[in-house]
């Protein structure tokens, strides 16, 4: 397949690298057609090898297989499994810390002026910082959750990037030195598509091959302020994989909403309810929490977890567990003319969407709290909650991902001075 100017697969190509770009890569042109190139950083002059002709030629994906003017910044890749056509998992092992902190604050800042209209740093009166987050080892040694892809000969690996293809590797340096140690790279599991490896905060690590029997449950601890909070999760369902992610963004979500006792709060892809189990003990007895969740076994899971913090506090009544999708949920308690004082949510990574940025801000709670791992999605959705009258307060985005492209934000959003508001505390229980 060629592009448009005749370049084809395998081509190599003498780039001069722009600017970073959201995704993992940079961008240079080559005879005035766009190249998103991985493995390299703004201001390099590169020898790429094309691996891609995006549709109608419109652009060209790419590898930096040389490199013949480095920019600083750049480092050797601690992980031999690490480069152009092996493992894809890790897309800046080339680049020294704190400039892949420099570079991800810049795609921060490009989208939400792209998609939110926002200039972030005027707006928010202080520069954009990608923060740490407490946990990893100088940005190895964090992720507590790997699936590793198994071959046909049963070996387990990881793919390449934009590919099925399998890479055996020896090691893994941004996991869990727990994962690597249940010596889940040498042994075999023929007849296995994956195997998932789950260190827990709570427990011995857990190794299960994919597809499989029954899935184990485990459990993750959550130090906070007021108390730990321990909360049963499926090895296979989702869980923040970096070890300080979780007390992080509680954490920054409860000084933001401040939540008080008796007031009302809706915890929107509750997951197994984290949050909703963090505002249960702020919002009190008098208080009420639900969490909505589709994911039939995410949502069993938040059953048992607010069952289990139910009987520690002696009373949480007003703590509801619904599982349905929250576009729906949402829906139904705006056409019942309900209120909320407090909302959090936490989508997936393609964001919450317009409808239901719509029907949360005609909720009117006093403030937002939203967790996201796009700043795509998360700009975007800033800016519907903007038609509708909320406005950004305040924004951190943390490294909970080192070493690829990946990061965290957590916003919170308020009602625009002047609109009016629910009074607090005064909201109707939200029926669901």
């Amino acid at each position: 397949m060629s592009g448009e100017e005749g370049v084809t697969v395998g081509d190599a190509l003498v780039l001069e690298v722009g600017p970073v770009a959201h995704g993992g890569h940079c961008v240079a042109r080559h005879e005035g057609q766009v190249v998103f190139v991985r493995h390299t950083l703004p201001g390099e002059q590169v020898r790429a090898v094309v691996t891609e002709i995006g549709p109608g030629g419109r652009f060209l994906r790419a590898d930096a297989v040389e490199v013949l003017v480095p920019a600083p910044g750049r480092v050797s890749p601690p992980c031999p499994w690490s480069g152009p056509g092996r493992c894809g998992g890790c897309d800046w092992q080339h680049v020294e810390l704190d400039t892949q902190r420099e570079l991800k604050a810049a795609v921060v800042l490009e989208q939400f002026t792209r998609l939110a209209g926002l200039d972030l740093v005027a707006h928010l009166g202080r520069p954009v910082v990608v923060e740490p987050v407490p946990g990893d080892q100088d940005g190895l040694g964090w992720r507590t959750r790997v699936e590793f892809a198994v071959d046909e000969t049963g070996r387990p690996g990881l793919r390449r990037h934009r590919s099925h293809d399998i890479v055996p590797v020896g090691d893994c340096v941004i996991a869990d030195r727990r994962v690597i140690g249940t010596g889940v790279l040498d042994r075999s599991f023929t007849g296995s598509a994956a195997v998932d490896v789950v260190a827990p905060s709570v427990g011995d690590t857990v190794v299960v091959p994919v597809p499989t029997g029954p899935v184990p449950l485990v459990r993750e601890r959550v130090p906070l302020a007021d108390g730990d909070l321990e909360l049963g999760v499926s090895a296979r369902g989702f869980w923040q994989v970096h070890p300080g992610a979780a007390r992080t963004f509680v954490t920054t979500v409860l000084d933001w909403l401040a939540p008080r006792p008796g007031e009302k709060a809706l915890d929107l892809y509750a997951g197994v309810g984290l949050f909703a189990a963090a505002l249960a003990r702020r919002v009190g007895p008098e208080g009420v929490v639900t969490a909505v969740e589709n994911d039939p076994v995410a949502t069993d899971n938040a059953r048992d977890n607010l069952a289990d913090l139910s009987d520690n506090l002696a009373d949480l009544s007003g703590v509801e567990v619904v599982r349905d999708r929250v576009d729906r949920a949402v829906r139904r308690i705006v056409r019942a003319g309900g209120a909320v004082d407090l909302i959090v949510l936490d989508p997936p990574r393609t964001g919450a969407g317009r409808q239901v940025c719509r029907d949360i801000a005609g909720l009117r709670p006093r403030a937002i709290g939203y967790v996201a791992c796009d700043p795509a999605a998360l700009a975007r959705d800033v800016g519907y909650l903007a038609e509708h009258g909320y406005v950004l307060r305040d924004l951190r985005v943390f490294d909970a991902f080192p070493m690829t492209h990946h990061l965290e934000l957590v916003a919170v959003l308020d009602p625009r001075p002047n609109d009016v508001q629910h009074p607090i505390g005064a909201s109707e229980s939200p029926s669901v």
